[in-house]
């Protein structure tokens, strides 16, 4: 680990953080994304993992009263149900196949007909979301355009949207810890890094978390969707075009 990669990751971490923050998504894609060109994908998948689950929690906490609790509970149950697959097949994605899973996400999102009624507050729909959306995040580390899908057709404002996604983004990236750094450890080389790093990446995190907090305090909520849609594609695009070029290459 050199200072300068210390210190670009530092620096990305509170950029991402902080789109995040605003728009509850983006910004975990493009730290995957610079984490899995910088690290190897154990290491990125760890430290990603660990910002990812710093901010979220942060997140949940600044944004605590507008939690959907019962929600977040039947989510954790097709979370669970994820889990227990992927350790049943023992799958570790390479390089190609994360820039790909992740730049795709957000077309499968936009592609998804209204007529599914993928209402997260409807019945049954919360433990099918968090099952898909556990094991995308196994698969590319994110899965946030998904878990908008299932969030953008509910009758939830965006703060109540921003702040259950929160707390259930939390728990899959814990999820994504647990299963990386233990359950799957023996079939990741490469995926240590030194201690620090995790404590330097930690402060930042919730920096640009309050950062993004407050500027979403001053969006709208149309504002709100049409910029989370425009980033999406944009940035699938360039994750796709990685992907197929070191598929290729």
């Amino acid at each position: 680990m050199t200072v300068s990669l210390a210190a670009v990751t530092a620096l990305v971490v509170l950029v991402t953080a902080t789109l995040s923050g605003i728009f509850g998504m983006a910004g975990g894609m493009i730290l995957m994304a610079y984490l899995t060109f910088a690290y190897s994908v154990g290491a990125a998948m760890m430290l990603h993992g660990a910002t990812q689950a710093v901010s979220n929690g942060y997140r949940a906490i600044i944004n605590r009263n507008d939690i959907v609790w019962r929600l977040v509970a039947t989510n954790l149950t097709g979370s669970i149900a994820a889990l227990a697959l992927f350790m049943l097949v023992s799958f570790v994605p390479e390089k190609p196949t994360v820039y790909l899973v992740l730049g795709a996400i957000p077309f499968v999102a936009f592609s998804i007909p209204k007529s599914w009624g993928l209402d997260i507050t409807k019945p049954l729909v919360s433990p099918a979301c968090g099952f898909v959306v556990t094991a995308l995040t196994l698969t590319a580390g994110v899965a946030g355009p998904i878990l908008d899908v299932f969030f953008v057709q509910s009758p939830l404002t965006r703060h109540q949207i921003v702040a259950t996604k929160a707390v259930t983004q939390m728990l899959q990236h814990l999820t994504k810890l647990l299963y990386f750094g233990v359950l799957a450890a023996h079939l990741l080389p490469d995926a240590n890094l030194p201690w620090w790093i995790y404590v330097m990446v930690a402060p930042l995190a919730m920096l640009g978390t309050t950062l993004g907090k407050m500027m979403l305090d001053r969006m709208n909520d149309g504002q709100f969707k049409k910029w989370s849609r425009y980033i999406l594609v944009v940035l699938g695009a360039i994750l796709i075009w990685r992907g197929l070029s070191l598929s290729l290459g």
